[in-house]
């Protein structure tokens, strides 16, 4: 297989392990985190962020696909379902000094790299779901709390938890498989 199509397989196997894990019920209401950005870092680390934002736009479709889109406007779903979703790929910016680090031995800097990737692809994908928040869903905060709050508490907490998730998976595969993140060629 080249290795386009082999990355391309990847992405894919990666995006409808993003949208299984997204099928958990949410046992937190609006909290619940979302287990499918767990594929998409590492597909992002693994790949890189072309194959990354692939992978989250696929994901973000399948949503589509098996219903679960909760729809208010066009513009909402195009941020919370497009672009929210293809953000978690930006982890993969970081993937080439990810990858070089783990080449090199140099373990605490890798996993370091992993988790600023994750960092920031967590934080750009709710910061999108906390402007949408405001705008959109200002009519769900309860009586006398402002938009701006009700949504920071809402994606804030999912996204704390989203985050804290991805950490923990990230924290224990890098250090005990790091030929994962390395494919070959």
């Amino acid at each position: 297989m080249s290795k386009n199509l082999t990355a391309l397989v990847e992405v894919a196997l990666f995006a409808a392990l993003a949208m299984t894990l997204s099928l958990i019920p949410d046992f937190m209401s609006w909290y619940t985190p979302s287990f499918g950005a767990i594929p998409l870092v590492l597909i992002s680390l693994r790949r890189g962020a072309k194959y990354g934002l692939v992978a989250g736009f696929i994901w973000g479709l399948l949503h589509f696909v098996l219903a679960r889109v909760y729809y208010l406007s066009l513009l909402q779903v195009f941020i919370e379902y497009i672009l929210a979703f293809i953000t978690m790929g930006l982890a993969g910016y970081l993937a080439p000094q990810f990858q070089k680090a783990l080449k090199e031995g140099e373990k605490i800097q890798a996993l370091a790299l992993a988790f600023l990737a994750a960092i920031f692809a967590v934080f750009v994908r709710y910061l999108l779901h906390y402007i949408a928040g405001v705008i959109f869903w200002s009519s769900y905060a309860p009586e006398g709390v402002p938009a701006y709050w009700y949504s920071f508490t809402v994606n804030g907490a999912a996204g704390g938890l989203t985050l804290l998730s991805v950490l923990i998976v990230v924290g224990i595969l890098v250090p005990s498989n790091p030929r994962f993140f390395l494919p070959t060629k």
